[in-house]
């Protein structure tokens, strides 16, 4: 196996864009991973793996990337006959486009591959499309089998669930509910969710593409208006649109390359898949399965990290995925949190881009977002918020469910620059 390098990056700014289209989101995402590449067209892209989840509410079902990168083909931006493999997984589906162009380019496959995500969930005046998206990343075809583990699993933590069968709060009452479970287990608190939620809305107040880019006072999260105890607005992923890119080479090509290109190329150490499944509450989650194997894969361990991006759908999230990642012991992410050491200037900064609750949650964009904001940190490129010198960060991101578990689960690791 070959050693993967990320060459380039890109992040659109992540909001409410209902004027700007599918084409022009992969439009702007594509030439400014390009030129973040040193690339002035994509004549060496060898394959391209395109993300995206809601489309088909437009009508376009299937071959969506070969859609969106028609007028690239042929304005001579993109080269003709590249293989686009569509891919989609709910929440995780732009860290799968991720995946696959890694596996291109280890297995020696391809010298150079694109991975791409693009989305767009906010549709003024059509709610019903908004969660028709949502819709897709729980069972449809057989409801009753998460509506009878929700009420179990409700009852056991002390939140009954209210199945609202296509409800627009579904997910955020299991993540509510599972928040539930840990606070009665672990002793847990609201304000220490708060505080989670608090420190990336300030990370988000200095990153220029975040949806949200304003402080939010600790109790001004608690006294917001309520989602699903002990969740409220603050502590939870907006809707919008963006996306996000990344172009992945081999060593060979990158030894090819300008030195400026060289000096900024970052390693993949790993990257990791895993499925979900209907566990029992005291059962790790497949986040905890999936670091292992990266960990194990890339001969590093927790103590190794030196910044993160996770999946903080809602801010307990992060509390969670802390645990299931090793940065502490099981029931003690709260008090992580509390700590400080996760914020701007500590040990372990988690989420410096602002995380899902305030740079944004596009669903189909949201995984390489988190590669393109830690490629910056690795680069020392994050400006305000830029971290203690750092060389190796971990990107964590669910898609879907699956009673407690997310349906997918990506974690990937990362290498800083030599020079950086």
């Amino acid at each position: 196996m070959r050693d993967v390098y990320v060459i380039g990056t890109a992040c659109t700014a992540f909001g409410k864009r209902p004027e700007t289209s599918f084409k022009d989101l992969t439009r702007e995402a594509y030439l400014e991973v390009l030129a973040d590449a040193g690339l002035e067209t994509g004549a060496d892209i060898e394959m391209g793996w395109f993300g995206n989840c809601g489309m088909g509410t437009f009508g376009q079902r299937n071959i969506r990337g070969q859609v969106c990168f028609t007028p690239l083909v042929r304005e001579g931006l993109f080269p003709e006959r590249v293989g686009m493999i569509n891919v989609e997984g709910g929440c995780a589906t732009a860290s799968m486009a991720f995946h696959g162009a890694w596996k291109d380019i280890l297995s020696g496959q391809a010298e150079v591959s694109l991975a791409m995500g693009v989305e767009k969930t906010f549709f003024p005046g059509d709610a019903a499309r908004t969660q028709e998206i949502f819709d897709g990343g729980i069972d449809q075809l057989d409801p009753e089998e998460w509506h009878a583990y929700y009420a179990a699993r409700g009852q056991e933590a002390g939140k009954p669930f209210d199945a609202k069968a296509g409800g627009g709060t579904v997910f955020m009452d299991t993540y509510a509910m599972q928040a539930a479970w840990h606070m009665k287990r672990y002793g847990t608190t609201q304000r220490q969710i708060a505080i989670a939620a608090s420190k990336n809305h300030h990370h988000g107040s200095l990153n220029p593409k975040a949806q949200y880019r304003f402080e939010v006072p600790v109790d001004d999260v608690l006294a917001d208006r309520p989602i699903s105890y002990p969740l409220t607005r603050s502590m939870c992923a907006p809707i919008g649109d963006g996306a996000a890119a990344a172009i992945l080479c081999s060593e060979d090509f990158l030894r090819a390359q300008p030195a400026d290109v060289q000096a900024r190329a970052v390693k993949v150490r790993g990257s990791v898949l895993t499925g979900g499944k209907y566990r029992a509450p005291d059962e790790p989650g497949l986040s905890r399965v999936a670091a292992q194997k990266a960990y194990a894969a890339s001969g590093l361990t927790p103590a190794d990290v030196d910044l993160a991006e996770v999946h903080d759908a809602t801010s307990f999230c992060e509390i969670f995925q802390a645990e299931m990642l090793g940065f502490c012991e099981d029931g003690k992410g709260g008090a992580l949190m509390e700590s400080g050491a996760t914020a701007l200037g500590g040990r372990l900064p988690i989420n410096l881009s602002g995380g899902l609750v305030s740079k944004g949650h596009p669903v189909g964009a949201t995984g390489l977002s988190m590669i393109h904001e830690l490629t910056l940190q690795l680069r020392q490129e994050a400006g305000a918020r830029q971290a203690d010198r750092a060389r190796i960060a971990l990107a964590e991101n669910g898609g879907g469910v699956i009673g407690f578990d997310e349906a997918a689960c990506s974690v990937i690791l990362l290498e800083a620059p030599a020079g950086a």
